[in-house]
């Protein structure tokens, strides 16, 4: 048997489409008739059977709006009737909207007089081209569509001559599909019209009229099918001077060959040498013919029985080898299955998106020379071109830092810079390298739904998302991080895909909105809580091979790093939710699962395969026990800190104890704990602290200097212990905004996902540029060769659950490290017993402490915080250094000791003797007094800061020449 395929059906002067799913009377509505009553009948049957056996039968109702001349898509509803009160699509059921029962599994609405009355229409300029409505259960939970899952429309006439097709049947989609029909060469197809007045009416078939019937309003014509091919039938409808048409094409497949596939090649675009021909392999069992369409020669976007694929004797594989092809040349494509669904190829990298202006609205600054999406088409269509521009790799061969001493950087390209693009990340890389991290993880950036997103909506794997830039781009950008030792990891999400993605519409239950039971990568319903998306089948032996080839298409083509994997906890067959994938058990979910951890030791042991000490890292939040085992076989995890750091930071003594930072403290045996204060998933602790921090007397945590100067102090207790530790961006800065900031400023759940400020003025901000150089010094600490060891391997002595807090890092008996800091918002003594006696270092102060060896009290101040070195790092003598290097041109300084109950030593370095002068300021940015005044070189000054009635805290010294000014942070005791 050959298969019909009707697949595209263009009408001229208006849409013309009818068909079982929806009917209506009259056949030919217009849009303002006072005298018309528009009858709409709804078949449950047909479409994706959303309301099927729906019961009750008064619980119906329609949504609805219009399509007009000034819509701008065919999502841009205008005029919308609301489902709901208060536009809310799913609250209180409108009466005026319910449908009523016609019979068994069909329903009814009744619109009487003019649609513009109706609708509301009052410009005289706009008119309605289409009805869009769809039919809903009263708490919106069910709905009937087409069976793709697309709304249905209703064509609106004027009163001119209009001719449409009433057989075969067609689903009222905005551009309209026809049924799929089983027909062999000499069946029969019969070809029915109506018109809206009696014309002559003729049908064409191939371009010979086939049949005519004049001064009538409907013509029925027998077409017998005579052999495989393109077919075209034209209904014409001819009134004097008026003519209307309709345009059918469709297309008679031949028989499908079987052949095994070629050696060599697998699922994807396999190119050949000589850059004329590929290849195309899409998997695709249980179907029962597939085409390829696109840009090819001779295809020109219609099946062809020269593009049908050949099936493997298995039914599991298609193929087809395409030559003559142009090197260098972008051929758009896509796949036809089983005559109706046409979708992108699932292995493609690079893909072109009619919806929602994603393409369009890309600038050309950022993807130069993005061709068009192809006219007249729909859905998206995939791209390969032979003889790619090449990319010629600096270093192709990247020493990747020691996954114990990772310092990580996480960003969101759209919400780091501004133009959301490669190459103004890798013009700021100098700022990251600065830092001190040595890796960059990147939220995803492979192509998912739209633009302005996070990322975690996947559709496509193999293709870098366009709105970041170019394939090549990329490319340097990593070999960019790769030159400064800065390693890139890639955020990917495939623990779920959305619903442009292939794979779901290959194999979907359009009637339940779900992936279909016999899915090879999807469950039907997700089988754990906090699922998005559709829900990935991690025992499929096919999700596997195609986890396999998404990480070693990265690792290899892209030179990256590793992955973060996300929402690594779902990687289970486990059941934890009920069969509708609600009512989830978190506890069992997060609970032991020896079936995920089998699962996630073959894909960590796949990625080693792929690219040897490659990182793996998993958002997991599991048991102990699950994490350690993961750990022990060499994976990172990630380590959420964030609200017992925040308590800390704020002066809260409930859950400030901030020890699960620790690997240690978990039991695990590696230091593989990707531990963190803040990611893309918390809420932003600068956010807290200035907005709910506590206070005491005069000292506030709430006040932007303070709150900062705390921020410091979160950071010596973060990245002074051992493992990797993660970033998130501006996190160096004191990021301050909610992660729930809307676009125009206020705070609110629903804009958690939407763009935030991006703040590099922050750099301006001394206060902020303070953090900044806390965060690098503690960073550079980390890497240097004393103490490198100890932050990979050492012993960790602590006590985080008081006020004072410390934190003991040696490695053996040469290097030691003691961090001291009173988080409380009163001043607290605290008792500290130095690994050794002697002197010891302040690293950030540049001072120096008497350690007795035994048990000594130390007094500070609210926010007081120190790093000791047993190691003379900075090389402080009675007269400390700058703790930047001076490059012997510009103006440094540094006030010692810091903080201080009277005076401070001011160290300045000057490339020439100047005036110089030193004004003291309030935290708030007010002048107090001019403290030094003078003529003077490279030295030390001495500056007589008295309390004189000044309360202790937070001041700033302004240290002035005629070109340069330093600003330093002091605190008075």
């Amino acid at each position: 048997m050959k298969r019909l395929l009707l697949f595209c059906l263009a009408a001229l002067g208006g849409l013309t489409i009818h068909a079982q799913l929806l009917t209506w009377t009259p056949p030919f509505p217009v849009e303002n008739d006072a005298a018309q009553t528009l009858v709409i009948t709804l078949d449950a049957t047909k479409g994706n059977q959303g309301l099927m056996g729906y019961t009750p039968a008064t619980d119906v109702y329609v949504h609805m709006g219009v399509i007009t001349n000034k819509s701008t898509s065919s999502s841009n509803w205008r005029y919308v009737k609301n489902f709901g009160v208060s536009g809310d699509l799913f609250s209180t059921a409108v009466p005026q909207l319910q449908a009523t029962a016609a019979g068994t599994n069909k329903w009814q609405y009744t619109i009487t007089g003019s649609l513009r009355t109706f609708f509301g229409i009052t410009d005289a300029t706009e008119t309605i081209q289409k009805i869009a409505l769809l039919f809903r259960t009263g708490n919106g939970s069910k709905k009937q569509t087409n069976s793709d899952g697309s709304d249905l429309y209703i064509p609106i006439y004027t009163s001119a001559l209009a001719i449409r097709f009433t057989a075969p049947l067609f689903e009222p989609r905005y551009t309209p599909v026809a049924e799929t029909l089983t027909k062999s060469a000499g069946d029969q197809l019969t070809i029915t019209a109506l018109s809206n007045k009696a014309a002559d009416l003729e049908v064409v078939w191939n371009g010979v009229v086939h049949a005519s019937a004049p001064g009538v309003t409907s013509i029925t014509d027998p077409i017998t099918l005579t052999a495989p091919g393109s077919q075209t039938v034209v209904i014409r409808a001819t009134s004097g001077a008026e003519t209307a048409t309709d345009t059918l094409r469709f297309f008679v497949a031949p028989a499908v060959v079987t052949s095994e596939l070629p050696a060599g090649v697998r699922e994807g675009i396999n190119y050949e040498a000589g850059n004329t021909a590929v290849t195309l392999v899409l998997k695709a069992p249980f179907k029962n013919r597939v085409g390829v369409i696109g840009e090819f020669p001779g295809s020109n976007w219609t099946e062809q029985t020269s593009y049908t694929m050949n099936k493997t004797a298995d039914g599991k594989y298609w193929w087809i080898r395409i030559s003559g092809l142009t090197p260098g040349t972008e051929y758009a494509y896509q796949y036809v299955v089983d005559g109706s669904l046409k979708i992108a190829d699932p292995y493609a990298e690079k893909i072109l998106d009619p919806y929602n202006n994603n393409d369009q609205t890309i600038p050309a600054a950022t993807y130069p020379g993005l061709r068009a999406y192809p006219a007249g088409q729909s859905g998206i269509v995939s791209v390969l071109q032979t003889a790619q521009p090449a990319y010629s790799w600096s270093v192709p061969n990247f020493s990747r830092p020691d996954k114990r001493g990772l310092v990580i950087y996480e960003l969101l390209v759209r919400d780091f810079v501004a133009a959301h693009d490669w190459k103004t990340i890798k013009d700021s890389l100098n700022y990251l390298k600065n830092l001190g991290i040595n890796a960059i993880e990147i939220m995803p950036f492979n192509e998912f739904e739209g633009n302005n997103s996070w990322g975690y909506n996947p559709d496509f794997y193999f293709a870098p998302d366009k709105y970041y830039g170019t394939k090549n781009s990329l490319k340097e950008f990593i070999d960019s991080c790769h030159k400064k030792g800065i390693a890139v990891i890639m955020d990917i999400a495939l623990n779920h895909s959305f619903g442009l993605s292939p794979m779901v519409q290959l194999y979907f239950d359009a009637a339940n909105n779900r992936p279909a039971a016999n899915n090879p990568w999807f469950n039907p319903v997700a089988k754990h809580d906090f699922n998005v998306g559709y829900d990935m089948n991690h025992e499929s032996l096919d999700t596997r091979y195609f986890v396999s080839r998404v990480t070693e298409h990265w690792l290899t083509e892209y030179k990256i790093d590793g992955f973060r994997f996300d929402l690594s906890k779902g990687f289970t067959q486990t059941q934890t939710c009920d069969n509708n994938g609600a009512n989830c058990n978190v506890s069992a979910w997060s609970s032991t699962d020896n079936s995920r951890i089998a699962i996630w030791k073959r894909y960590y042991d796949t990625v080693q395969t792929k690219s040897a000490g490659s990182y793996v890292i998993l958002e997991h939040f599991a048991s102990d026990d699950e994490e350690t085992q993961l750990s022990n076989y060499g994976m990172m995890l990630w380590g959420n800190l964030n609200y017992n750091y925040n308590q800390a930071s704020m002066g809260y003594s409930t859950d400030w104890d901030f020890s699960r930072v620790l690997h240690s403290t978990r039991g695990w045996t590696n230091p593989y704990l990707v531990g963190y204060m803040e990611s893309h998933d918390e809420e932003r602790l600068m956010f807290k602290n200035l907005n709910y921090g506590n206070t005491a007397g005069s000292y506030s945590t709430k006040d932007l200097t303070t709150a900062l100067k705390r921020m410091e102090q979160n950071a010596a207790f973060f990245l002074t212990v051992p493992g990797p530790k993660m970033i998130w961006q501006f996190g160096e800065l004191g990021y301050d905004y909610s992660i729930n900031t809307c676009t125009d400023g206020t705070v609110s759940n629903d804009c958690r996902l939407a763009p935030k400020p991006i703040r590099w003025d922050y750099l301006t901000d001394a206060r902020r540029k303070a953090l900044y150089t806390t965060y690098s010094n503690l960073n550079r600490l980390r890497f240097l060769p004393s103490y490198q060891q100890a932050f990979l391997s050492g012993t960790v002595d602590k006590s985080l659950s008081s006020a004072v807090k410390w934190i003991k890092l040696s490695s053996g008996d040469t290097s030691h490290l003691v961090v001291v800091g009173n988080f409380d918002v009163a001043a607290q003594s605290g008792t500290v017993t130095f690994p050794a006696a002697g002197t010891w270092y302040d690293y950030l102060n540049n001072t120096t402490f008497t350690a007795t060896g035994s048990a000594q009290s130390i007094n500070l101040q609210p926010g007081e915080y120190h790093v000791y070195l047993n190691r003379n790092v900075n090389n402080v003598t009675s007269t400390p250094v700058v703790n930047v290097p001076w490059n012997g041109t510009t103006l440094e300084a540094l006030a010692f000791p810091n903080p201080s109950a009277s005076n401070f030593t001011v160290e300045i370095k000057l490339p020439q003797r100047s005036a110089v002068s030193i004004d003291l300021y309030s935290h708030t940015g007010q002048y107090i007094a001019q403290v030094y005044n003078g003529f003077a070189g490279s030295g030390t000054r001495q500056i007589p800061v008295k309390r004189n009635g000044l309360p202790a805290g937070i001041y700033y010294l302004h240290v002035k020449t005629k070109t340069a000014v330093k600003t330093l942070s002091v605190t008075i005791q």
